[in-house]
């Protein structure tokens, strides 16, 4: 769980895990300003906090460290902000335990209820032509891009060069990219979402900053498949989470 001022949502997203097939919850506190830190500590989650706010990509990679060194074999990030459902988080672990997947993603598209969540119209809107754009430069069939729910194999975390990827929320965009740059295996379950008022979001300039780091990571993408450039996100050789 990347954390950053979710004391409100923290107990109620906490309360759905399916516990009895998770082995460890990990929270990385991104120096939030209310009491996510003590409410964490006090439902008995694995708790690490960061002094100075990292950014959200920087937090994923304290929580993908710290669950590589639990000796994860699977890894589901889900957001405190009960934003996506966490009792699906066994069926999307399912997919990668099956061997068929390397990445799982929770998809707020295929079930056709994002809307009807709450999730802003310039913001599904944003969402289906940036996608659409990532699909055709991509060469793949991706519902959506920009989901914040999904499930890694534990070899994958450790062969993608995550410390190149940005600290901000761009970092999840990168991952995926990575995962398709180098061929690695994606699968999409349905997933509904709802948009309260205590769930984090971005804001309006903050989506338009995201939107242009999408399109800038996919030029990085064809000028690589091309040959043309060598992103240092895109080179097995780049640092690893261990580095």
């Amino acid at each position: 769980m990347p954390a950053f001022n979710a004391e409100k949502t923290l107990e109620q997203t906490w309360s759905e895990i399916p516990h009895e097939y998770v082995d460890a919850v990990v929270l990385v506190d991104d120096g939030s300003q209310d009491g996510t830190a003590i409410l964490s500590r006090k439902l008995g989650l694995h708790t690490l906090t960061h002094d100075v706010n990292l950014g959200y990509g920087g937090n994923q990679k304290t929580c993908y460290l710290e669950a590589l060194r639990l000796n994860a074999d699977i890894v589901v990030m889900v957001h405190p902000d009960y934003q996506y459902s966490p009792k699906l988080i066994v069926s999307l672990a399912a997919m990668v335990a099956s061997g068929h997947y390397d990445l799982a993603l929770g998809s707020r598209i295929i079930c056709g209820q994002s809307i009807d969540g709450a999730m802003p119209r310039y913001k599904y809107v944003a969402n289906r032509i940036l996608t659409l754009i990532q699909n055709i430069c991509f060469g793949a069939k991706l519902s959506e891009y920009h989901t914040g729910f999904r499930a890694f194999s534990a070899d994958l975390l450790r062969a993608l060069p995550l410390n190149e990827n940005s600290n901000d929320f761009i970092f999840d965009n990168e991952m995926i990219a990575q995962t398709l740059y180098h061929q690695y295996r994606i699968g999409e379950i349905s997933c509904p979402t709802r948009y309260l008022l205590a769930s984090s979001s971005i804001s309006f300039a903050r989506s338009v900053t995201y939107g242009f780091g999408v399109l800038a990571v996919t030029i990085k993408f064809l000028g690589a498949r091309c040959g043309l450039v060598k992103p240092k996100i895109f080179s097995l050789s780049g640092r690893r989470l261990s580095e």
